[in-house]
């Protein structure tokens, strides 16, 4: 099931939550004590942040899937940091030691998560926030950027209703070659049974990822027909060809940016594994340096406005799907439902900064 932490920051009673969720969720990854205590120092850090610069937000912790290689399925432990605060004058200023604005701090809070991260990103808006991006890899060797195929690099934020401890959102990629297949998925409803149909749809896309998005869609109706069904649409990427495939079932919304000009990719009305259509028809598009794959979950607002800032664009993709999903909403419009993003764009795109160590 898709495990999420979501941790609300607003007084200092709750880093250490952050501090014990990050815990629970290395323990769920397989990470040995070491890393798990990085883990824990990451979190704590970016949940302190929250609360001296920001004056609070939340911290999401999301387990997340390696996909470098065909058939691997390693688990990362993603931490967001997210906030409506005032937003960074100097973002480069504030990844160094010793710097800081708070009184009283040491300045070493961001450093710190650049250090022990395998993978470090931040984004800040003035007047409307930050969003700080830490994942932590099972082995300090897995320190590339998460490409899950050629030229590819995908990043994905996941929250439950309520902060609940499943969300009944999916996301998960699979290798086949030079083609990258996506799956983003929404269980009917919330709670454990939606997040029990979205862990079926996972494990059939990785025995299926080879096969064309509307075929795997029919294989998908088959497995989750002992549960209550899901939304689902499938984009396969391929780096040879550079074209994008997408086919859809159910309310995935999907939003493609080329030339600087985003596109409504449509999926067809019903629900994977229970009122499946006769016919799933298939778009295709060029897929270009300057191409960028948004898809959502309904629990997305229907206000939400595709970015255009060039800066964000140019971001870690889960940077990217974090922003989206706090500029659509706000504390006084709390999720009606499970909300997951993700956003798939070219490596190349991709200027993060680096960890240095982890």
């Amino acid at each position: 099931m898709s495990r999420v932490w979501d941790i609300p920051i607003h007084d200092s009673t709750r880093l250490r939550d952050a501090r014990v969720a990050a815990e629970a969720a290395s323990a769920l990854a397989g990470f040995t004590p070491h890393r798990s205590a990085n883990t824990a120092s990451v979190a704590a850090e970016l949940a302190t942040n929250l609360l001296k610069h920001a004056g609070g937000g939340r911290v999401l912790i999301n387990l997340v899937e390696r996909a470098e290689r065909a058939g691997d399925r390693e688990i990362s432990v993603q931490l967001c940091a997210i906030d409506h605060g005032s937003g960074m004058s100097d973002v480069a200023a504030a990844l160094r030691d010793g710097y800081t604005t708070a009184p009283g701090s040491l300045g070493a809070g961001l450093g710190t998560c650049l250090r022990m991260s395998s993978a470090f990103d931040l984004h800040s808006t003035a007047g409307r926030g930050t969003v700080a991006l830490a994942r932590v890899d099972q082995r300090p060797a897995v320190r590339q950027q998460s490409a899950a195929a050629p030229g590819v690099t995908v990043g994905a934020v996941n929250v439950p209703l309520a902060h609940g401890e499943h969300s009944g959102d999916a996301v998960t990629w699979a290798r086949h070659g030079s083609r990258l297949t996506l799956l983003h998925a929404d269980g009917l409803g919330h709670g454990p049974k939606a997040a029990h149909a979205c862990t079926v749809a996972v494990d059939e896309l990785h025995r299926t990822a080879h096969l064309p998005p509307a075929e795997i869609l029919r294989h998908l109706h088959t497995a989750l027909r002992p549960t209550r069904g899901a939304a689902a649409a499938i984009t396969q990427l391929d780096a040879g060809t550079r074209r994008l495939r997408f086919a859809g079932v159910g309310n995935i919304g999907a939003r493609l940016r080329d030339a600087g000009r985003w596109q409504a990719l449509v999926s067809h009305p019903g629900i994977v594994g229970a009122a499946f259509p006769a016919h799933v028809p298939e778009r295709q598009a060029p897929w270009h340096d300057d191409s960028l794959l948004v898809l959502h979950s309904d629990g997305l607002s229907s206000r939400w406005k595709p970015p255009d800032d060039p800066c964000l664009l140019e971001r870690d993709p889960a940077v990217v799907a974090a922003t989206i999903l706090r500029d659509a909403g706000s504390s006084a419009r709390p999720v009606r439902d499970d909300t997951s993003v993700t956003v798939v764009a070219p490596i190349l795109r991709r200027s993060a900064h680096g960890p240095s160590s982890a």
